[in-house]
């Protein structure tokens, strides 16, 4: 895709890159409110049937997944046209959440402007390897990596690591803002568990609160991991990387139910809001609709996105994600072929 292209493409979005403000506050409505409903009923359950109470928690985690994508565009500033609005907004559905506000939200503005990028990996992306980085570990760094690939691993264990323990704290580097509201939401959080432990009773609480918390949790690694791990992603040095092709060829679209899409505000438009994340949530399917270039990129429904558990490295060679199986056949042909021409893509 040349760079005119590649810029056009961009201005073809440029119209959503605006929010509403009577949409943002029903989307506020309609997702907060049904999940303290849920919440409640989850808790009157518990005389009546623990399997009621964790039916109904499913339904209250998916809407605790719809909140953060709220808290997600929080982030982005596309939430409301108001800084602290975005700021204040951000901090509530991140003590919903467990997630740090400005914490997430450097770290993932970072995600947005290296994603793709192998030459910097690390901050707020999921750790990806490449066939030769693989081979060249010793033994136990193959076993730490194999572990953390996973799926019992990142998806079982994932949401307590990444939710409880690493988001409680403040990331190397992190500037006093960064810190203070980290320690802030902290404090929020336990304020808000010590009085809800202490009012409905501590065991009656966590049994209703934890599977929501480690469904939503499961749920929410799932869709970040998906929609960059499929097949024929996206990944290239620094010098030959490009914003847009990351985001048209590096994010995909996963088509859901639209119940599932609703549920989980719009984010399998994951394309069109790496290609311009001041895009609302709410109006990223219009803009993947108005915009013919984007309808182009990879589209994953839920069968196939399960195909993407078995990739665990990239392949530069053949540009393609590659499963462990795949590599000792991979490693010992290459000295014996060249170097494989990169597949035509389908967003050029």
């Amino acid at each position: 895709m040349s760079e005119l292209k590649q810029s056009q493409l961009k201005k073809s979005v440029a119209p959503f890159e605006r929010n509403d403000l009577k949409v943002s506050i029903r989307q506020l409505a309609n997702t907060l409110l049904p999940l303290i409903v849920l919440w409640a009923a989850a808790y009157w359950s518990l005389s009546v049937s623990y399997l009621l109470t964790l039916g109904i928690g499913v339904l209250a985690s998916a809407f605790v997944v719809r909140t953060f994508i709220i808290f997600h565009d929080c982030c982005h500033g596309s939430f409301f046209s108001n800084k602290r609005a975005n700021d204040i907004l951000g901090i509530i559905t991140g003590v919903i959440t467990l997630v740090p506000y400005q914490q997430w939200k450097n770290s993932h503005a970072i995600h947005h402007a290296t994603s793709s990028n192998l030459d910097k990996r690390g901050v707020g992306d999921l750790w990806i390897l490449t066939v030769d980085e693989y081979s060249a570990l010793t033994p136990l760094q193959k076993l730490t990596y194999r572990a953390y690939r996973n799926p019992i691993v990142m998806f079982g264990l994932g949401p307590i690591f990444v939710f409880v323990l690493q988001y409680r704290f403040n990331r190397k580097g992190a500037r006093r803002k960064e810190r203070l509201n980290t320690y802030l939401m902290n404090v929020l959080i336990v304020a808000v568990y010590a009085l809800l432990g202490w009012a409905l009773g501590w065991q009656q609480f966590l049994m209703v609160q934890f599977p929501i918390f480690y469904l939503s949790g499961v749920l929410g690694i799932w869709l970040f991991y998906v929609q960059h791990q499929f097949e024929d992603s996206y990944f290239e040095k620094d010098d030959e990387w490009s914003y847009v092709m990351a985001a048209v060829e590096g994010s995909s679209y996963y088509k859901l139910p639209k119940l599932l899409q609703w549920l989980t505000g719009n984010i399998g438009f994951h394309h069109v809001h790496h290609l311009s994340p001041k895009v609302p949530n709410y109006y990223l399917e219009n803009a993947h609709d108005a915009t013919p270039p984007l309808q182009k990129a990879t589209t994953i429904t839920i069968m196939q996105s399960l195909e993407s558990l078995r990739f665990r490295l990239w392949d530069e060679r053949d540009k393609k994600f590659v499963s462990f199986r795949d590599v000792k056949d991979r490693i010992s042909n290459r000295r014996e072929r060249p170097v494989g021409a990169r597949r035509q893509k389908r967003a050029g």
